[in-house]
């Protein structure tokens, strides 16, 4: 037996229908700080700045990312030859 939905739906609607939060105001401001700064020119500006309050403590540095993630997909978590 085989049952077959097709919905028609915005995201919007979906995203209402599950429960989940309208971020799209939210979504705007942060492109706007962005092209804020970027028009700017700031000196320095680093969009991964931006970005940094969201981001887990233990994982604001790129390294502690990138060895998270290389954990992650390695057999055994260090990702090294231990041979």
């Amino acid at each position: 037996m085989k049952i077959k939905f097709d919905i028609d739906a915005t995201p919007q609607e979906l995203r209402s229908f599950f429960g989940l939060p309208d971020i799209e105001p939210l979504q705007q401001e942060l492109l706007a700080m962005i092209r804020e700064k970027m028009q700017q020119g700031a000196a320095g500006f680093d969009p991964a700045t931006l970005m940094q309050p969201f981001v887990p403590a233990h994982m604001q540095s790129l390294e502690a990312m990138q060895k998270a993630f290389w954990d992650a997909l390695t057999p055994g978590g260090s990702g090294r030859d231990k041979g």
